[in-house]
């Protein structure tokens, strides 16, 4: 019988354990109740031949890492959530948190954590962090590319406390010291402020044909209702096509993916997702009369990279499989699942656990390959060596370490309000502290994926002002 509700409550005293609290429809089956029974035989016994005693807070420590170790044996994504660690969870998806300002991921080539985007006006980007830093430890201890989560919850924390972090960039390895603050994440960037100064957005990146560019960071809980303000803005500006800039966006909640997808969709599966059962769920658009849903009348294209993840993907296929946008860049990461926030009685702990796959509109699953075995899917297009979205035919831009950092340089001077092409080239030393190897800011750089955006977009503008309709990816 299925599982209705699942209740965590874990109590520690001296050596008894309670844990693993469901309401069900039936008793549990007696292999789990022995299961729970040697948790509590290897805690007594830790409590009665331990060197020395644990105090009650490393007793429930030892409890959570337990759970945590039996959640990432699931797989890369699940993951248990003590008291502290909800809250930050749960401020972190509506946009405000304490913590560095920076959006942490694993490097896939390295196999280590790296941070995948630095926030404006946060400490992060006051330290010196680059996006494609390494984060090689976090107060002297090495960082588990296994558990991101982990890492994550240690380096926020209080606004005022400090955090170390050591990091490797390029050839070089040096500490950093920062100081937590309250975080506020702008969802959304548009290609420049408005004013140095100001938090306005110009969209316009080429006003004369229209094209407007989004830099969307994140899908949390605000993350449709910006994009729909800025569409808005894009329309009474005069914009008439899109850049859609998903790189380094490492997901976050279905739901806005989903609606952030309608806005661009008249009709049309946006997503299919599937459950343990193989029961089947397909969302669809819905037709809102908007001009931003007729390809005609408003041709977007997708930036993706390798650090695209997720929601993003959901995004990007939903507009791919419906030939509304044009996929430019690179492959995306390829995490094809859906997790679940389970939430305790006391409101003082939860769970993340997979509950679900998804699928493209066309059925194709994109996940690297870590959650589906051939064996448990039904009626799924799937290709070992076919994870993540693909450019589409013509469109992939490749990219050396030196453009890579170019882009983050020129994005880190629009993030702090000033023009990158104004900016004078300043050379770090070799070696120096909170610095590293950074390479010099060219003014005279110009991203390589956005041109092929703006050459792409032109075409197709012409094409609808001559009354033709953009032909479809």
């Amino acid at each position: 019988m299925p599982y209705r509700h699942l209740l965590w409550v874990i109590l520690a005293p001296c050596t008894v354990l309670a844990l693993a609290v469901w309401s069900l429809s039936a008793p549990p089956p007696e292999k789990d109740y022995q299961r729970l029974q040697t948790i509590v035989d290897v805690l007594a016994e830790v409590d009665r031949s331990y060197y020395r005693k644990l105090s009650e807070d490393e007793r429930q420590a030892m409890v959570e890492a337990m759970i945590q170790a039996g959640l990432n044996h699931l797989d890369p994504y699940s993951q248990y959530f003590n008291e502290k660690e909800l809250k930050q969870f749960t401020a972190e998806n509506r946009g405000v948190f304490g913590g560095i300002g920076a959006m942490l991921g694993v490097d896939p080539r390295t196999g280590t954590i790296t941070i995948d985007n630095v926030l404006p006006e946060s400490p992060a980007l006051a330290g010196g962090l680059l996006a494609k830093d390494l984060i090689l430890k976090v107060d002297g201890v090495a960082t588990n590319p296994n558990n991101v989560e982990t890492v994550r919850a240690v380096i926020k924390g209080e606004p005022g406390t400090a955090v170390t972090l050591t990091i490797g960039r390029a050839e070089a390895t040096f500490d950093v010291v920062l100081t937590r603050a309250i975080i506020q994440i702008q969802t959304l960037k548009g290609y420049r402020h408005t004013a140095p100064t100001a938090k306005a957005w110009d969209y316009l990146i080429d006003p004369q044909a229209g094209i407007a560019y989004i830099r969307l960071l994140e899908f949390n809980e605000k993350a449709a209702a910006e994009m729909q303000a800025a569409l808005k803005e894009i329309d009474a500006a005069g914009g008439r096509a899109l850049i859609l800039d998903l790189r380094d966006n490492g997901g976050g909640l279905l739901n806005m993916a989903e609606q952030i997808a309608d806005l661009f969709l008249a009709e049309g599966v946006i997503v299919r997702t599937q459950d343990r059962a193989q029961l089947e769920k397909k969302v669809s658009a819905k037709n809102d009369s908007s001009p931003w849903e007729l390809p005609s009348k408003r041709p977007m294209v997708v930036l993706l990279n390798r650090n695209s993840a997720s929601a993003t993907e959901i995004v990007a296929a939903a507009l791919q499989d419906n030939n509304r946008a044009t996929i430019i860049g690179e492959r995306s990461y390829g995490k094809g699942s859906v997790q679940r926030n389970i939430v305790a009685a006391d409101d003082k702990s939860a769970i993340k656990i997979t509950t679900q796959i998804w699928l493209t509109p066309k059925g194709r699953h994109i996940d690297r390959g870590v959650i589906l075995t051939d064996s448990e899917a039904k009626d799924i297009t799937r290709d070992k060596d076919a994870y993540g979205v693909k450019p589409d035919a013509g469109f992939d831009v490749p990219l050396t370490n030196e453009q890579i950092y170019q882009i983050i340089l020129h994005q880190r001077e629009v993030d702090m309000g000033r023009e990158p092409t104004t900016a004078k080239a300043i050379e770090a030393k070799p070696g120096e502290k909170g610095k590293g190897n950074m390479p010099p800011l060219d003014p005279t750089f110009r991203d390589p994926v956005v041109r092929r955006a703006i050459d792409e977009l032109s075409k197709q503008v012409g094409q609808a002002a001559l009354g033709q309709r953009p032909k479809a990816s």
